[in-house]
């Protein structure tokens, strides 16, 4: 029986989806571990984990290097990689919003907006394109992106959003929710016909523990 291979977003997910992969069965413990390997295994159940940037999960995935992957919905929506989004595991939840000065607040549809800060290129020129069907410059930064209206670099910004307390600091209001985020569970296509047993069994396990936890 070969392995199968499941790819984990560094980060905040990290500890998230272990307790998910512990209350199915999986031993994690070589994951909860201090140790430096790269790919951590469970000998049992013939399952090996690796950690990614979060960017870089539905990457290995689409191409078959994991056969399932962890990762935010944000990062899905902005890579855009051929893979099957299976379950929506509910935390790490917030949402994808464009933002602005307040005073801009109810004014959005009479604006010309021709500059858009944010971490998001495909996500933002997606929105305008087809849900605003307006043209606008994206600038592309890897900070701090409430600082693009605040210094005149763009009228407004696309980012995640969780409590809202960085944009209230800073003057700044959400003007539209461009989509609700949270943490998602891939598949490889192939994966997905070839071990379909094996992975269905997880799949229907994890959706068990989710909906005991509502």
């Amino acid at each position: 029986m070969r392995y199968l291979t499941i790819a984990l977003s560094k980060g905040r997910l990290t500890e998230m989806s272990v307790e998910l992969f512990e209350a199915i069965g999986i031993d994690c413990s070589e994951l909860k571990s201090s140790t430096r390997k790269l790919i951590l295994s469970d000998e049992k159940n013939r399952i090996k984990f690796f950690l990614a940037k979060p960017a870089d999960v539905p990457t290995y995935v689409e191409y078959g290097a994991a056969d399932i992957g962890i990762v935010g919905k944000d990062t899905l929506l902005e890579e855009g990689r051929n893979l099957y989004e299976v379950l929506d595991l509910g935390f790490a939840a917030c949402k994808m919003a464009l933002a602005g000065p307040a005073d801009l607040q109810g004014k959005i549809d009479e604006l010309t907006i021709r500059r858009v800060g944010t971490k998001y290129p495909n996500i933002a020129r997606n929105y305008f394109e087809r849900t605003r069907r307006e043209s606008v410059e994206i600038i592309k930064l890897n900070g701090s992106v409430e600082l693009a209206p605040l210094v005149g670099l763009s009228e407004v910004i696309v980012d995640l959003v969780e409590s809202g307390r960085t944009l209230k600091e800073n003057g700044l209001v959400v003007l539209d929710t461009i989509a609700d985020i949270s943490a998602r569970m891939v598949v490889n296509r192939v994966s997905m016909k070839m071990e379909n047993e094996r992975i269905q069994k997880i799949i229907d396990g994890i959706r068990a523990q989710l909906l005991l936890r509502r």
